[in-house]
């Protein structure tokens, strides 16, 4: 049995990455705003810092997997919590748990998303790669809610091609995986705002494979990526988005 850390578990892809896990033996700790093992605030520097320790306290001997599942959608009235989840609430927990993962030649997968790819503010991208709260927050002033959702999975899925070399020689595998159109709490909401609704609506009906995905689609990625039939993967990012990618954008390799 495997010791497994999920962020996001209470609900939507964590939830059934958990689900995943534990149907598979593992041991799995939920870490969220409420429901979940452990009780933690990702928005923020203090909460990341005692998510892990606590995350430490939980596995002494070491972690076989971390899942970063939490985030922030692009229609949230507060955007300036969507880089301080989607992003920095994810480095912090992988860089803070390096030497536990390590310990056990672990496994990362960081959910990034399939509109990564979509235009959005270079200089505001580039701070979250540097880690520059500053600049960071200087840009997205000027960045519209999903500019900054799409810029902060951009980032996250860059930040996992530069780092995965460096953990890979430490016997860490980085991966990420970019879900399309998901049905879950969060999407929801788009799906059914005022403003969004009609585009998101004709946006499902391009996806090639006919349908939006499934939560169980996006964990049974991220249980492949996270077990032993992934053993020579590292530093690639996995898109499941029923071919909307390859549709959109047929000659980006």
């Amino acid at each position: 049995m495997g010791g497994y850390v999920v962020t996001g578990s209470a609900s939507g892809i964590g939830a059934a990455v958990c689900e995943r896990l534990v149907s598979d033996g593992e041991r799995v700790v939920g870490l969220d705003r409420q429901d979940a093992d452990i009780v933690a605030d990702l928005s923020t520097e203090s909460g990341r810092r005692g998510a892990v320790s606590q995350i430490l306290s939980a596995f002494p001997d070491g972690l076989d997997g971390l899942v970063c599942c939490a985030g922030i959608g692009g229609t949230s009235p507060r955007v300036e919590l969507i880089p301080e989840v989607n992003f920095f609430g994810s480095v912090a927990l992988v860089e803070g748990l390096a030497d536990a993962l390590a310990q056990r030649h672990g496994a990362v997968v960081l959910v990034s998303s399939n509109s990564a790819p979509q235009p959005s503010d270079d200089a505001y991208i580039e701070a979250l790669i540097a880690g520059d709260h500053a600049a960071m927050a200087a840009r997205l002033s000027a960045v519209s809610g999903h500019a900054a959702y799409s810029g902060s999975k951009q980032a996250l899925a860059r930040w996992m091609r530069h780092k995965a070399p460096d953990y890979a020689r430490r016997g860490v595998r980085l991966n990420a995986v970019a879900p399309g159109y998901t049905r879950t709490a969060m999407t929801a909401e788009t799906e059914n705002h005022p403003e969004y609704g009609p585009a998101i609506k004709e946006f499902l009906a391009s996806i090639p494979l006919g349908r939006a995905g499934e939560t169980k689609d996006i964990a049974n990625a991220i249980g492949f990526l996270l077990s032993g039939e992934a053993a020579f993967v590292s530093g690639s990012l996995l898109y499941v988005d029923g071919g909307h990618d390859a549709m959109f954008r047929p000659d980006s390799i």
